[in-house]
């Protein structure tokens, strides 16, 4: 880990641990012990004694193996005081005609599958759950999101996801699931809510819904990681590539989303000198892999069109050389295929840019802005078209609006410089 972004302290070093791991912790507990509400204990029990002890035995050399033994160790204590556990060890035993069965041998177990954590985002996904409900609870398990970030992202109040999420994990234990990656029909009927569910940890890390920072790039890098293994796993199926595609060619650009204050830094004021250029080849060789599934007719959609879109980015060395005409037409297409309001303020934006202001605030008006909620989104992309149209006393209005509508510092402080900026702007005498 870089100097400059290791945990200053044996605190910040567990959380910091928790954040990478937890998601490979529960997977790898879960397939150990088939019990996914134990594999959740058991996580959080290491994440105690990792807080009680690191502050004085100082962080170890490998936290994540740390975190790994100490869980391990607290399911074996479990099964070997587990009344439950003897109980099912007898009648087995006698079901095979007094053969004895042997507690679970947790401590030779190889510690990290790589398939672990794509086996507990299709558990998640299990189709006992609702879409909601498998969304949130992934995001849980493997995101480690909070219940409100949760909540926030579906514009729902944290107590209402809370008891979502609980119903969810007890409609799942009731369902007794393999912790098995399924396999044909099974896992076509799966594979959206996979797909949903790891572009929403991307998102969350992308641009982080509430705290301090503005990216969770732990999240976003897992969930580049997901789609690539995603991709391996159905690599006929240009969606799983163009969602490969897309988060990989998003995500090229985080290191330049931050300048050297850590403030954030818009699309077109990034340095593209920083961006990631292995993400770029790759996700613009997976996004022509779906290209050319696509020409054999098989279908397309969301996924892909929104890796169509980044490319345009992707291929344009300077802002000012991007076809704006080219997403614009993309957002259009898009706007018939998965229709919602996200995709139409991103539209506003594109139409904005390729035809002037006056045309992105027209898209805009046509927009509920009920339907996001609270959400930011809406008062500043308003706030950016008025500036371009030279509006500037109103644009400071809409960014100071979307500044209080936002949860993620970051972006407030942001939201409140373009507002300072634009009312001064308004003051100067023409």
């Amino acid at each position: 880990m870089p100097a400059e972004t290791r945990p200053s302290g044996p605190i910040e070093a567990v959380y910091a641990a928790w954040r990478a791991e937890s998601a490979r912790l529960v997977g790898a507990l879960t397939r150990m012990t088939r019990d996914l509400d134990l594999a959740e204990d058991l996580a959080q029990d290491a994440l105690v004694a990792a807080l009680e002890q690191w502050p004085s035995t100082g962080v170890p050399e490998n936290p994540g193996a740390w975190l790994m033994t100490t869980a391990k160790r607290r399911g074996i204590d479990h099964f070997r005081r587990s009344d439950t556990l003897r109980r099912k060890v007898a009648e087995v035993a006698h079901a095979r005609g007094g053969e004895e069965d042997e507690m679970p041998d947790l401590d030779s177990q190889v510690d990290y599958i790589e398939d672990d954590v794509l086996r507990l985002i299709f558990l998640s996904c299990h189709p006992s759950l609702t879409a909601e409900s498998r969304a949130a609870l992934t995001l849980r398990l493997v995101g480690g999101l909070t219940t409100a970030e949760i909540a926030r992202g579906f514009l729902t109040s944290e107590s209402a996801m809370g008891q979502r999420i609980s119903r969810a994990k007890k409609t799942l234990s009731a369902a007794h699931p393999e912790f098995e990656l399924p396999s044909g029909p099974d896992r076509t009927r799966r594979l959206d809510d996979v797909m949903a569910v790891i572009y929403l940890i991307f998102n969350e890390g992308y641009t982080a819904t509430a705290g301090e920072d503005w990216m969770r790039p732990d999240l976003a890098s897992e969930a580049m990681r997901l789609a690539r293994m995603l991709a391996a796993l159905a690599p006929e199926d240009p969606e799983v590539l163009g969602l490969q595609a897309l988060l990989e060619i998003q995500g090229s650009r985080m290191a330049a989303r931050l300048d050297e204050h850590g403030a954030p830094v818009l699309l077109e004021a990034q340095d593209r000198t920083r961006w990631d250029q292995l993400l770029i080849r790759r996700g613009l060789a997976a996004l022509t892999q779906a290209e050319q599934l696509a020409a054999r007719g098989k279908p397309v959609g969301k996924y892909f069109l929104q890796a169509s879109i980044a490319s345009q980015h992707a291929r344009a060395a300077r802002a000012e050389d991007t076809n704006w005409r080219r997403i614009a037409a993309l957002y259009d297409v898009l706007a018939d295929a998965a229709p919602g309001p996200v995709v139409e303020v991103n539209r506003a934006v594109a139409h904005g840019r390729a035809f002037g202001p006056d045309a992105g605030l027209a898209v805009l008006e046509g927009i509920d802005a009920g339907e996001l909620g609270d959400s930011s989104l809406v008062a500043s992309v308003h706030g950016d078209l008025l500036e371009r149209a030279g509006l500037h006393g109103q644009a400071s209005q809409s960014f100071t609006e979307a500044a209080a509508r936002t949860r993620n510092e970051s972006e407030r402080a942001l939201l409140h410089r373009r507002a300072e900026l634009n009312l001064a702007r308004a003051s100067k005498p023409t």
